[in-house]
C-alpha cells in the first residue's frame, strides 16, 4: 500500500506576487511568508509524515475566491515551495505526476492537495 496525504490549504499566492526583488536580492513577500507559515501549521496539525526522497504524484484543485481571471499554473510553485518548507518532502523535483485543476469558487479561496507515493520508481 502506498503512502498518501490529503490537505485542505489556503489558496496559494500567485507566483507574480510571491517573489519580490530589491536590486539583485530576491525574497519571498509577506503574503508568501504567511502562506508558508499557514501550510507548516496545517501539516503539523494533521500530523503529515514526510515522504522523504520518494517519487511523488500530486493532485491539486484550486478554488479561487471569485470569478476574476486567474492562471492555475501561477499558483503551483508557491504551493510546492511551502510544502517542501513544511517538510512534506525533501525537494519539489520529486513530483513526477501533477494533476492540476480549477474547482468551483469558494469564499476566501481554498487549495485541495493529495500527495501519493509512486510505487515502482
Amino acid at each position: 500500500m502506498t503512502k498518501c496525504a490529503i490537505l485542505i490549504l489556503p489558496l496559494p499566492p500567485s507566483i507574480n506576487t510571491y517573489w519580490r526583488a530589491n536590486g539583485n536580492r530576491r525574497f519571498i513577500c509577506s503574503a508568501g511568508i504567511q502562506f508558508r507559515k499557514d501550510v507548516a501549521s496545517l501539516v503539523m496539525l494533521h500530523k503529515i509524515e514526510s515522504f522523504g526522497t520518494k517519487r511523488l504524484s500530486m493532485t491539486v484543485k484550486l478554488h479561487f475566491r471569485d470569478k476574476r481571471k486567474s492562471d492555475i499554473d501561477n499558483r503551483i510553485k508557491a504551493l510546492w515551495d511551502a510544502l517542501e518548507n513544511a517538510g512534506v518532502y525533501d525537494d519539489d523535483e520529486q513530483i513526477d505526476v501533477l494533476d492540476l485543476s480549477r474547482g468551483e469558487n469558494k469564499k476566501g479561496g481554498e487549495c485541495f492537495v493529495r500527495i501519493e507515493e509512486l510505487s515502482g520508481l
